[in-house]
């Protein structure tokens, strides 16, 4: 255990335990704040997009551009991860996200496209170390708490996550004050966010839960009173990162164009930044319940439920009448929780089906597949818009989503439960 600064008897459950609940606090400390920065770009990128580029097709820059940052930092992460531990890799990713948000407050001011591009790329950095930071939790959980250890970490993101789209008017004032541009307001919050996280994460996250379960050969099924599992079915990383996909390339295609969309019937800023709140409330408030009805119902239950959802969310966008907030709310509620149930769902599976040893690393190479799908929706978004309109691209998501329907039916005559899980 000296390699990382352990005492001798750390292995024991107690301690591990111990270690496992203080990495938790440290966790959702830090999430509270990258929540708030993740919020930036959901709420006004797109529409600072059409103020810098023009045109409605290019809406959907922001998003990709961002998300395939989060592709490459998630790679980057999860290699850091698995050779140093999650304090560095995490703390390194929240501190680029904040490099971006700086400069992508800057690129606006200067009204420079040439900056803003690969600004937005490294501030897909801190969206990756968000998600990436779910996996903390998981390290040192039992086995049978593994979907809800996720949950608590993203839990914690709600906090930051839905003050941020509410303060886009107040952020918009302030900057103006300052001779920045209004839409880049959210951004100068988004810099200083990432950087506490980051910071937070640094100082605190130790011992470094990732390497004390590597060093003691821990798994989370390790604890006294548990039986060990069985060995995960091959097929289960692949699954999981089927449910990720598909629930990341619907949500984040409806989403990015639903602030275009209320644009269109004059729909300010504020009403945007509330209606972006709930969403983001949906992604994440309802985590702990999610977390435990993984844990208990199973996981593949939970699949299920995020295609229905994320269904009835398209459904409802499409059909809703544009001027409709109540309506269109709705939409952006489901389309989180549908989100919300194939994250935390594909996310235990992963964790079910990998060794630690292998564990960051797999996990990085996971959520490179979920931003660069993030990337697709979001670049597809606006031209599908622009095409045609909000509510086949509404349809078309919700469509995609039922795809987690057969991947869920094959997965299950493909294995039988694995111990730790109510139910397949």
């Amino acid at each position: 255990m000296t390699s990382v600064g352990l005492p001798d008897d750390v292995s024991a459950d107690e301690a591990r335990r111990a270690l496992w609940r203080r990495s938790l606090v440290v966790v959702v400390a830090s999430q509270v704040f990258g929540g708030a920065g993740l919020a930036a770009g959901v709420t006004v990128g797109a529409l600072l997009a059409q103020d810098m580029l023009g045109g409605e097709s290019v809406a959907g820059l922001p998003t990709a551009l961002f998300t395939l940052g989060s592709a490459l930092a998630a790679f980057g992460i999860g290699r850091l991860t698995q050779r140093s531990g999650r304090r560095p890799g995490l703390a390194a990713g929240f501190l680029v996200g904040a490099a971006g948000a700086t400069g992508i407050v800057v690129a606006a001011v200067a009204d420079s496209v040439v900056l803003l591009l690969p600004c937005l790329l490294l501030y897909g950095a801190g969206t990756a170390t968000n998600l990436q930071a779910r996996y903390a939790g998981s390290d040192l959980a039992p086995a049978r708490s593994r979907g809800t250890a996720v949950s608590v970490a993203m839990v914690s993101t709600t906090f930051g996550a839905v003050a941020g789209p509410n303060l886009v008017g107040p952020l918009g004032d302030l900057a103006e004050s300052l001779g920045i541009p209004a839409l880049a307001g959210p951004f100068l919050l988004a810099a200083v966010a990432y950087a506490v996280a980051g910071t937070v994460l640094f100082v605190f996250l130790r011992p470094d839960p990732f390497l004390v379960a590597r060093s003691a050969g821990a798994t989370p099924a390790a604890y006294a009173g548990e039986p060990e599992p069985e060995p995960a079915h091959s097929s289960g990383v692949m699954v999981g990162a089927t449910v990720m996909v598909l629930t990341q390339v619907a949500m984040v295609a409806i989403m990015t164009m639903t602030p275009v969309q209320m644009r269109h019937h004059d729909r300010s800023l504020s009403e945007v930044g509330f209606v972006i709140s709930l969403h983001i409330a949906a992604m994440y408030l309802p985590s702990l319940v999610t977390g435990r009805l993984v844990d208990r119902v199973g996981r593949l239950p939970m699949a299920v439920a995020a295609g229905v959802t994320l269904l009835a969310a398209g459904l409802v966008a499409a059909l809703s009448p544009g001027d409709s907030m109540p309506l269109l709310t709705l939409a952006l509620v489901l389309l989180g929780l549908g989100w919300n149930f194939g994250l935390i769902s594909g996310t235990a599976l992963i964790v079910d089906s990998t060794p630690v040893t292998t564990r960051a690393r797999t996990q990085g190479t996971v959520d490179v597949l979920i931003a660069l799908s993030g990337a697709g929706g979001g670049a597809l978004s606006g031209m599908v818009v622009d095409a045609t309109s909000f509510a086949v691209l509404s349809l078309g998501g919700g469509c995609l989503a039922v795809l987690l329907l057969p991947v869920v039916a094959w997965h299950r005559r493909a294995r039988r439960p694995v111990a730790g899980q109510a139910g397949p």
